[in-house]
């Protein structure tokens, strides 16, 4: 009885956490049946976890732009930008593959660096600059691939970045040797990141939840990591693209929750005046913030181009939605000073999963667009009923 007043106390406490876990488990139940398994099937995750790379990428970044209460509205045209100077240098210019990604990746920093100045420095609400800057690169974009439309990538290596998969070794049961592997280091840094974050809670006197809780957690987590590994490496094993993600992913989360940097982001988002205040440059944050936001934007053009192995005039079409999108259904807040690095990588999931079943069971694009639009306004009205309970 204990346990399941304690569950439900949990729950309730940290909805905003677990209610993007629990819609994204019931998308998966629904799919599932009514594609009967064709949902859950290792073609088709491993597809769709591609598919969520590149957003997920950008939603990360665009999670700790909303954190400290701005937006960047530039960030799908200026992926689709850099993904095309990417192909211009690799076909047109002979550059290797080593020397033009971090070029790009580097393009990425300056070109978020300048909007973090016309925000912080200038004054610019970030809405407005970012959709200076969306503009700027669409027409860029248009510029620089409209005499031939398309620019066709025939780089093996650069390829590999989208469609590629990590090298087997070897089989065992059919199954790949290093994506099982890779799965269980997965599997053993989540317990261990979560088994010290625990033992830091209890060091310094906070509240955690019971032993029975926790162990059911771990148990739970580590057994959905584990089936998807064993649905993965049944097939090709993890690609590329969702090896970039995971270690994206591990970066950000371990700066915003293990770094003075990220303590200090969090601050700026919570009460930029408080921050100030306290010693924090909310301008060197801005800077930091949105030069991040453009790195990860250039990394996502980078995966996008290697993943369609070319450069288009659309590229990085709504591509700033998706990743708003993300981030707010994986419970960053609209108030600022709220969200997870975590969370915006399940509410790509999430999002990418809805598309990825509608279209399997062949609901028209019309209704996709309306219900996505349903689901971003669903997550903004919930953070703003836990707001006001909280209050």
């Amino acid at each position: 009885m204990d346990f399941l007043k304690e569950t439900k106390s949990l729950l309730k406490v940290n909805i905003r956490e677990y209610g993007m876990y629990i819609a994204l488990l019931v998308i998966i139940l629904i799919f599932s049946v009514m594609t009967n398994g064709l949902f859950i099937s290792s073609r088709n995750l491993s597809n769709l976890l591609d598919a969520t790379g590149y957003t997920a990428v950008l939603a990360v970044g665009m999670t700790l732009v909303i954190v400290i209460r701005h937006i960047d509205l530039s960030v799908g045209f200026a992926a689709g930008f850099m993904g095309a100077i990417c192909a211009i240098m690799l076909t047109q210019w002979g550059v290797p593959v080593i020397v033009t990604v971090p070029v790009i990746l580097i393009l990425g920093i300056v070109i978020g660096m300048f909007n973090g100045v016309l925000v912080a420095s200038i004054g610019i609400p970030s809405f407005v600059a970012s959709l200076a800057g969306m503009l700027i690169f669409r027409g860029a974009l248009l510029q620089v691939t409209e005499k031939s439309g398309t620019i066709s990538i025939k780089n093996e290596a650069f390829n590999a970045i989208g469609t590629g998969y990590i090298p087997s070794i070897t089989k065992v049961g059919g199954l790949t040797l290093l994506s099982l592997l890779l799965g269980i280091a997965v599997i053993l840094l989540y317990i261990y990141l979560e088994v010290a974050k625990r033992r830091d809670k209890i060091k310094y006197n906070f509240e955690v939840v019971s032993k029975g809780i926790f162990t059911l957690k771990l148990i739970f987590v580590s057994a959905i990591i584990a089936y998807i590994t064993w649905i993965i490496s049944g097939y090709n094993g993890f690609s590329w693209t969702v090896v970039i993600m995971l270690l994206v992913v591990v970066i950000y989360q371990f700066l915003t929750t293990k770094t003075v940097l990220g303590r200090h982001i969090y601050a700026v988002g919570s009460n930029p005046e408080a921050a100030h205040l306290s010693g924090i440059s909310v301008k060197k944050i801005t800077y930091i913030v949105f030069g991040s936001m453009g790195m990860l934007s250039a990394l996502s053009g980078i995966m996008y181009t290697a993943r369609l192995q070319s450069a288009t005039t659309t590229a990085g079409t709504l591509f700033e939605l998706d990743a708003i999108a993300a981030a707010y259904v994986g419970g960053v807040s609209a108030a600022g000073g709220v969200g997870k690095v975590t969370g915006s990588i399940i509410g790509a999931i999430v999002m990418v999963s809805l598309s990825n079943g509608m279209n399997l069971i062949g609901v028209g694009i019309s209704y996709q667009y309306i219900i996505r639009g349903a689901v971003l306004a669903l997550a903004v009205i919930f953070d703003v009923m836990t707001r006001k309970q909280r209050a």
